[in-house]
């Protein structure tokens, strides 16, 4: 665990962190989240009944569009020119519970936490949004960064994660 904050000058005041001397080096992010529902609402988007459309592309497509939108978002976030987002969803009909695993890359000079974590939590809110009107109990839980690799800090691996329903993320 890092010692100290770098996102503040020696007066303490919010700064946007130098990385223009850090090296280029290929950089992967893995974050995880869950949306609980009713499982009949559950069965209703795997049907393909929700009038607001085929909620798992769309909400797919939601979420890549924020990882590259991330620094949009968060203030002293960098922005990056992705390689790569993917998004998966994982279905237990039963729970009515759906796991959503967003993976970013990027080859640069920061890494790509924010974007991979922001890529679940909006494809989490779409799901959300399109479903609403059948089911307004429905939980985004768990939101969290399961792996990433590259750059100074190595490889972090989340351990003992109750998210992603006992998995590990996929390497």
């Amino acid at each position: 665990m890092p010692d100290e904050l770098t996102h503040f000058d020696r007066d303490g005041q919010a700064i946007m962190v130098d990385v223009g001397e850090k090296p280029l080096t290929c950089r992967e992010a893995v974050a995880g989240g869950q949306i609980q529902m009713r499982p009949e609402t559950l069965q209703q988007i795997l049907a393909q009944r929700i009038n607001k459309g085929d909620v798992f592309p769309v909400a797919r497509l939601a979420g890549i569009m924020a990882a590259k939108q991330t620094s949009s978002l968060i203030p002293l976030c960098h922005p990056l020119p992705l390689s790569g987002v993917n998004i998966d969803f994982d279905s237990d009909p039963q729970q009515g519970l759906v796991t959503i695993t967003a993976t970013a890359r990027v080859t640069g000079q920061t890494g790509v936490e924010m974007e991979a974590l922001t890529a679940v939590s909006v494809a989490a809110l779409t799901i959300y949004d399109m479903c609403k009107a059948i089911d307004r109990e429905m939980a985004i839980e768990g939101i969290c960064l399961l792996k990433k690799s590259g750059g100074k800090s190595g490889t972090f691996i989340r351990k003992n994660s109750q998210q992603g329903v006992g998995k590990k993320p996929q390497t």
